[in-house]
């Protein structure tokens, strides 16, 4: 991720997006973020925020209250929620700044909540966890954050530690191969909602890498004040998710799908939600 200034904007001609009335085109960002870029984050998140209330439900279903465990947390965008919501939770996540700003939320909403919540600093492509869990979540796309050679190592990592009918949820953006070829340079402009007084316009860039298969957002940020203009670039890279290669990485870590839910964005993409059970 980087800071320019002046001239960073380059001049685009963009498709115009509204992030609070349309479905999420694949923009959400899976690098590590900072205070200046916290509601450029929440934006890409909010129109997904829905599925909170699916992955809360999905504990529920199963049993206790917890542990549930939360990859790639980020700020506690579910597990703050979880642990007001009883559930104990363990937060993981590589950007330690992500992670206090998790703790402070807590603590700011009282002891009742912050002391549910253990936060763990990681890279998802090291992961070596300690206790069992109900619930894992990967939420907000991040598997697509996860390089290609690491993942069937991460999910039996998981899957280890899962307890008996416990779950592993994820899920993340399918950009349908045909949309890729026709169209593999795509770019987004939106205003971000924010009520620090700041008017904050982003021009996001995606580009994909078919034969990689993955893909790179390049987000310019024009953040207009009462005195001063800031711009800024943030970028972050992601991998392209084969729903077969993922389906057949999954069975090897001893996992099947025993549930999925897609929701079409438009003819090239799509998200998908992925409920997985242990084999025994």
């Amino acid at each position: 991720m980087q800071k320019q200034s002046g001239a960073a904007l380059a001049p685009v001609l963009p498709s115009r997006y509204d992030l609070t009335t349309d479905p999420l085109p694949g923009l959400e960002s899976v690098a590590e973020g900072d205070a200046d870029s916290v509601w450029l984050y929440d934006a890409l998140l909010g129109p997904h925020s829905a599925d909170i209330v699916r992955y809360l439900g999905l504990a529920r279903a199963t049993g206790g209250r917890g542990p549930v465990l939360d990859l790639g947390s980020g700020a506690g965008r579910l597990s703050v929620p979880f642990a007001r919501h009883g559930f104990a939770v363990e937060a993981v996540d590589r950007d330690a700044d992500a992670l206090e700003r998790l703790r402070a939320w807590a603590r700011r909403i009282g002891p009742q909540v912050a002391d549910l919540i253990v936060t763990t600093h990681a890279d998802l492509t090291e992961l070596r966890l300690r206790g069992s869990y109900r619930l894992a979540l990967l939420a907000g796309a991040m598997v697509s954050a996860v390089p290609p050679k690491a993942r069937p190592g991460l999910l039996r990592e998981i899957a280890s530690h899962l307890d008996t009918g416990g779950a592993l949820a994820l899920d993340y953006t399918a950009h349908l191969l045909p949309g890729l070829v026709a169209e593999p340079r795509r770019t987004w402009a939106f205003q971000v909602p924010r009520f620090d007084g700041i008017d904050e316009w982003v021009v996001a860039r995606q580009v994909f890498d078919i034969a990689e298969m993955s893909e790179r957002i390049t987000y310019y940020a024009s953040r207009t004040g009462k005195l001063s203009t800031e711009r800024a670039v943030l970028t972050t890279d992601k991998w392209i998710v084969d729903p077969e290669h993922l389906a057949a990485e999954l069975h090897s870590a001893g996992l099947h799908i025993a549930g999925r839910r897609r929701h079409r964005i438009d003819e090239r993409t799509e998200s998908v939600l992925l409920v997985c059970r242990t084999d025994d």
